[in-house]
């Protein structure tokens, strides 16, 4: 082992074991507060709301997709909640501005935002197209930039508040057969980590969340490229699989914990955190394990097939 990654793995250790003796020392509450959670009307995002409002937050939800947030607001009314939804396109900048107003005006300031919102393109880089690339930055990366300017100077005029920052494991490593939502994600972490710095002073806190697999039911929200039938099996099947995914409910949380001790990250399940670790100590054999992945996954057709939901691809 050479002296350069005997460093690295050190610095590693003595990090976890300064966050594990220091990082427990506080505990937040959000009971009494106001959060807004993007993209909350399935998945990851209902979970973390209806966690929330279980805790005694008073809960705003968003989506594009105003029949989805109604059969969230029933779920969540079934489960004792009380939740006030709104429809809203978080890579519209006008949007968000009503967004955050209305939650505001019915709810009071907004004490937590959880950026949660997010789209996936599931595909060979060249079945991909440019509009592919800007709708995953538009939604996955100015979609969380967008929310947090306009919450973020009450917050910092109030002295505290909490960003909550969904990013993936595809900000950490580069996935084949996901180009346009890893590089919007590595955006996005990018911009949680910085702000998280910056804002350290004026009582804000950022946390960002690095999942690894979920099982949410994102294949079926997914859009497919290529051989999309071959691209929706394997990434359900990964999607899936015990022990290297969790569940919504786990993520949601290991999510609100995390962000109750104020950290500034947290990454799941043990899976995600040692693929992490061995892209940071051994980046060429990091390369060569995800070009072999790759080669691996469904190659492209002959002719291009267009974009295919998932729920049209099982």
């Amino acid at each position: 082992m050479s002296a350069a990654v005997r460093l690295l793995a050190a610095g590693a250790i003595g990090g976890w074991a300064v966050m594990r003796l220091f990082g427990g020392r506080r505990s937040a509450s959000f009971a009494g507060k106001t959060a807004l959670v993007t993209g909350g009307s399935r998945g990851l995002g209902l979970a973390l709301a209806r966690d929330l409002a279980a805790e005694g937050a008073r809960v705003a939800i968003c989506a594009r997709d105003t029949e989805a947030l109604e059969r969230a607001r029933g779920a969540l009314e079934r489960a004792g909640a009380t939740v006030v939804v709104l429809t809203a396109d978080v890579a519209s900048r006008d949007s968000v501005r009503a967004l955050i107003e209305h939650t505001t005006a019915r709810l009071g300031p907004i004490d937590l935002l959880v950026n949660n919102a997010g789209v996936i393109e599931v595909g060979p880089a060249e079945t991909m197209t440019l509009a592919d690339y800007e709708e995953a930055m538009a939604v996955n990366f100015w979609g969380m930039v967008y929310p947090t300017l306009e919450v973020l100077p009450s917050m910092r005029e109030r002295g505290e508040g909490h960003i909550v920052n969904i990013t993936s494991i595809g900000g950490r490593l580069g996935i084949p057969h996901l180009l346009p939502y890893s590089a919007s994600k590595f955006a996005a972490l990018g911009f949680s980590q910085g702000l998280g710095a910056e804002v350290a002073g004026d009582g804000v806190t950022v946390t960002t969340a690095v999942p690894g697999l979920m099982r949410t039911g994102s294949p079926r929200n997914a859009t497919f490229r290529g051989n999309h039938r071959a691209e929706y099996a394997w990434f359900s099947i990964g999607d899936s699989l015990p022990g290297i995914s969790v569940s919504a409910d786990e993520a949601a949380r290991r999510i609100l914990a995390a962000a109750r001790r104020g950290d500034a990250e947290v990454s799941f399940p043990a899976v995600t955190r040692l693929a992490v670790i061995a892209a940071a100590l051994a980046p060429n054999l990091t390369a060569a394990a995800l070009g072999l992945a790759s080669r691996l996954l469904p190659a492209a057709p002959a002719r291009r097939t267009g974009r295919r939901a998932g729920r049209e691809s099982q």
